[in-house]
Formats: C-alpha cells, sequence, structure tokens
C-alpha cells in the first residue's frame, strides 16, 4: 500500500479552492493603496509599522495564493 503524499500548500486554509488572478491582483492593489496612504506617517515609527504591516500582509495574499496553485 502506498501512503498518499500531500501537495505544497494543501495545509493553508482555502487551499484548493481555485485562485483567480484578477482577485488577487484587486487585493494587492488595494493594500498598496493603503500603503501609499501610510507613507505620510513613515517620519515616525508607528507610521513605518503600518508601512511593515501592509507590505507583510501583500506578501501574505501573494504566497497564499502561490501556495493554492502550486502542483508538484
Amino acid at each position: 500500500m502506498s501512503t498518499p503524499v500531500p501537495l505544497p500548500g494543501q495545509h493553508l486554509a482555502g487551499a484548493g479552492s481555485g485562485v483567480d488572478p484578477a482577485t488577487i491582483g484587486l487585493q494587492v492593489d488595494e493594500l498598496l493603496v493603503r500603503l501609499d496612504d501610510a507613507d505620510t506617517d513613515a517620519d515616525t515609527a508607528g507610521g513605518l509599522a503600518r508601512q511593515a504591516q501592509i507590505l507583510e500582509r501583500a506578501h501574505d495574499v501573494l504566497v497564499e495564493s502561490l501556495a493554492a496553485v502550486d502542483k508538484v
């Protein structure tokens, strides 16, 4: 008997549900708009932290999308 091998990204929430590139693009675009808005506060430590959070979320969106479509 063979044991099934899990595919990369199967452990992530929403894995295998399909990915719409247009939706992913819109999510990242919205985050980048928020990044532009946060740019005015970049001179403060709080402003930099806010920018880091926005960039981290955009990264997460892209990584989750790649994991959902990753095929071995």
